[in-house]
């Protein structure tokens, strides 16, 4: 990326950001501020997983092994030591990093389907231990009577207004970082493998390598998204590592878009709206939330942003060729 483009970036998070701290006093409607905050947690969640999904080619089924960890190893980090929410989020930040380097030394050598699989089983081994080690992660009941939030920097997060500016803050940080990586010759190295690793090995590019990379940053970013939400329930859960956790984060792609940065996020704020409304108006949460997602994968296919994005080039091209 060039340093002109990525200034023009950050000035545009440096804009949004603005618009978000001043949003609450504007509207100071609670709804609105939790809605913003769980945005922000899935929304990074998800994007982390394009990383893989969108620029990697590798379609992980088991993301929420990271989102899960990070989010107790911040939890756990609080509860049993003295140490602030900066720390406890770096904590959460390396664990997930160290299990993402030992599950991906294994599954990037894995191709497709082998793959997915894999970080599935993956997936499910650690939510059976955060199930089974009832003494430290509180079993299937989850880390209940709350965390610690010791201010830090003139923030309480225990107030809702100070976690909505924080997850505000660390949102635009990790897009902004995210869209770094993968605008940087890495990042184009990462699409190069993903086109054709045949042609990027024989280029002596260590295509091994290249995806195991990939696979700890997009943990790590999973991670933080972990944390938030991890700060927003007070808590961590079970399901927050669970196969349904990282389906839901491969919904938020589909329905946003795998080719646009922010289509993820897109897909984020959709199916988190779609969520809350079907929850108000019908019993058969499922079956109509089933019903939506399939009627954007088949509407839309790549997603909306992807949708639109195509539609905007035609149209330039019909411009140009009349």
């Amino acid at each position: 990326m060039k340093p002109s483009t990525f200034r023009q970036e950050v000035l545009w998070g440096l804009v949004v950001l603005a618009a978000l701290v001043a949003l609450p006093m504007v509207f100071s409607s609670r709804v609105l501020l939790d809605f913003v905050i769980r945005l922000a947690a899935f929304g990074i969640f998800a994007t982390s997983l394009n990383i893989l999904v969108g620029y990697g080619g590798m379609v992980s089924f088991g993301h929420a092994m990271f989102f899960g960890g990070g989010a107790y190893a911040f939890a756990l980090t609080l509860q049993k030591t003295g140490l602030g929410i900066p720390a406890a989020m770096a904590v959460a930040i390396v664990f997930s990093a160290l299990v993402a380097l030992v599950v991906g030394a294994i599954c990037v050598r894995l191709k497709e389907i082998y793959f997915s699989f894999l970080t599935l089983a993956f997936q499910m081994l650690l939510h059976s231990i955060i199930l089974t080690w009832t003494s430290l992660t509180g079993g299937d009941q989850g880390l209940t009577g709350g965390i610690p939030r010791p201010p830090f920097l003139g923030l309480n997060l225990a107030d809702t207004t100070h976690l909505y500016w924080f997850s505000s803050l660390v949102a635009v940080v990790c897009f902004l970082l995210m869209r770094y990586i993968l605008q940087s010759p890495y990042g184009y190295t990462l699409r190069m493998v993903r086109d054709n690793a045949d042609r990027a090995e024989f280029l002596g590019i260590n295509v091994w390598r290249v995806k195991l990379y990939a696979f700890i940053l997009a943990g790590c970013f999973a991670a933080v998204g972990g944390v938030l939400m991890s700060l927003f329930v007070s808590g961590a859960f079970p399901d927050f590592s669970y196969w349904t956790m990282s389906g839901e984060a491969v919904f938020m792609i589909m329905m946003g878009g795998v080719n646009v940065f922010v289509g993820p996020l897109v897909g984020s704020a959709l199916l988190l709206t779609f969520n809350d409304v079907i929850t108000r108006t019908t019993e058969y949460h499922g079956l109509a939330l089933g019903v939506v997602v399939l009627i954007f994968a088949l509407g839309f296919k790549r997603g909306i942003t992807d949708f639109i994005g195509q539609g905007w080039r035609y149209l330039q091209r019909s411009e140009r060729s009349s």
